[in-house]
């Protein structure tokens, strides 16, 4: 009798969503920043100041979910830097009003992906907080 051989498969690691650097454990604003490189920093700057061009004084920046949020009462949007893309996460509901204007970008459930190869749409972002903020208000 010949004796059974067994091989023993492994379970492929899940691959994790790369980023511009490693910013999940920013405890501030700033530190996610401080954190992220090149041309993915200088974008999240623009979509910063965009962001912050629309909302009232007294919206405040915190860290919520280990991204950068702005918050007035309940957090209007977050957004984030990755690898080849910056995110602006205002929601599902925003997102389908706006289905038509947001075409030629990437899409899902509750975020929308700007590249970093590319301008960043600024007068898209305004329109986007602006809706984000009514319907939070």
């Amino acid at each position: 009798m010949r004796p059974i051989r067994c091989t023993i498969h492994r379970m492929k690691k899940p691959t994790r969503r790369r980023t511009a650097s490693k910013p999940t454990n920013a405890s501030s604003v700033d530190e996610y920043f401080a954190k992220i490189e090149g041309s993915a920093r200088e974008q999240l700057g623009k979509l910063r100041e965009t962001i912050r061009s629309v909302l009232p004084a007294d919206a405040t920046e915190v860290i919520s979910y280990r991204m950068p949020a702005f918050k007035q009462k309940k957090i209007v949007v977050w957004y984030a830097a990755f690898a080849n893309h910056c995110s602006l996460f205002p929601g599902g509901v925003v997102l389908e009003q706006m289905k038509d204007e947001l075409a030629g970008y990437v899409t899902s459930k509750g975020t929308v992906q700007f590249p970093l190869d590319k301008q960043l749409p600024t007068s898209l972002v305004k329109k986007i907080v602006k809706k984000r903020l009514a319907q939070v208000g």
